[in-house]
């Protein structure tokens, strides 16, 4: 008797989970992110002038409250908010290891420093 309440039980759980899964995936539909990610949209890169490329992409977030869209690691992601406002940019880690953060002067982007001296400057418009 107690091995087959044990199985009930057992399957009660399994049907639970199952439909916990199926209603998930009603809620994340193809192209819908999931809470907290990001992706990129679109990524243009331009190397017309010498010693020089500007690259421009967007990216799309689903970001929790309290957070923004910004950048982490040289990747989209979604940063508290408070970063963006304040334009404390290197507050959300935007360099890849290894590179230094420095602010630009008027606070409209920032710069990494690679440890050979090769700097990257990104402005946010």
């Amino acid at each position: 008797m107690q091995l087959l309440k044990a199985l009930w039980a057992l399957a009660g759980a399994a049907l639970c989970c199952f439909l916990v899964l199926v209603i998930h995936a009603q809620f994340l539909k193809e192209g819908q992110l999931a809470a907290g990610t990001c992706e990129i949209v679109t990524l243009d890169r331009d190397s017309s002038q010498p010693r020089r490329t500007i690259a421009r992409q967007t990216a799309r977030c689903a970001c929790r409250k309290g957070q923004i869209a910004g950048t982490t690691r040289a990747r989209p992601a979604c940063v508290d908010a408070r970063i963006i406002r304040t334009k404390q940019w290197c507050d959300m880690s935007p360099c890849l290891e290894g590179e230094g953060c420095d602010l630009l002067i008027n606070r409209s982007g920032w710069t990494c420093t690679q440890p050979g001296g090769r700097i990257k400057t990104t402005t946010v418009s």
